[in-house]
């Protein structure tokens, strides 16, 4: 497993204190799930809220239809708790990230205003269980028709797909699935240190990137920090992470 697949995690429940993300304090309430993808967050003082319960019937409902349909739909700024204007939100397909090589794109677009016109202080990235998207790219063929949309888009998943089936290849297709959900936001974490401006920023302090993950089956939300010189002088392309966190 690479680095960033959780292994071992403190346990920090909501009702037991006040977890924090991004040094923010973390508050209780009720999950009410709906679309996902990936998102930054804008500079603020303003304390960034994880609304979690044990079993709320929003998660319930949440639950039935991601897995009897295959497909999710989780949206970070409910989860979280954001209010209006309080996170840039971009969402794409299976939440990844391309490289800066890869050629423009309407997420680098969002990442390049997001950076250097809005001066974001944090990137989440936010991955989720049952994920239709990564289950194409796990699905997919190497000889499959390249004029496909979808396979042109989750073949920048591809490392964390080729990862998952050398580390995981004794488990079921549901269980690498749900590894390379995790894989692929190790994956965009690396990919985002591709991007100059971010590269600098995150060098300087200015900028934290972090990786996240949302399992609404079980009703949890992990977190953690990439740490770039681990990253940078890990010398294995992995990356290498920090103050990981986990609610329940």
């Amino acid at each position: 497993m690479a680095a960033l697949a959780p292994t071992s995690l403190s346990k920090h429940p909501l009702s037991s204190g006040s977890p924090t993300i991004f040094g923010s304090s973390v508050q209780s309430g009720e999950i009410q799930p709906t679309q996902i993808r990936f998102w930054t967050s804008f500079r603020s003082n303003t304390g960034v809220r994880l609304n979690a319960s044990a079993e709320p019937p929003a998660v319930t409902r949440e639950r039935r239809v991601g897995m009897e349909s295959g497909y999710s739909r989780v949206c970070p700024s409910i989860i979280l708790g954001f209010e209006p204007g309080e996170a840039f939100t971009v969402r794409n397909v299976a939440n990844m990230v391309p490289t800066y090589e890869s050629g423009p794109s309407e997420t680098n677009a969002a990442l390049e205003f997001a950076v250097n016109s809005l001066e974001v202080e944090n990137i989440l990235i936010v991955g989720h269980s049952c994920c239709g998207g990564i289950r194409a790219l796990m699905s997919m063929q190497d000889e499959a028709n390249s004029s496909s949309f979808i396979r042109s888009w989750v073949v920048v998943g591809k490392k964390a797909k080729l990862s998952t089936k050398a580390s995981a290849s004794n488990l079921d297709f549901d269980q690498q699935c749900t590894h390379c959900e995790k894989e692929s936001i190790n994956n965009s974490l690396l990919n985002l240190i591709t991007y100059p401006w971010i590269e600098e920023k995150v060098k300087k302090g200015l900028l934290s990137l972090h990786g996240s993950y949302y399992d609404f089956v079980d009703c949890t939300f992990e977190k953690w920090t990439l740490d770039y010189k681990g990253s940078i002088t890990d010398g294995k392309n992995r990356a290498v992470v920090k103050d990981r966190s986990f609610w329940c």
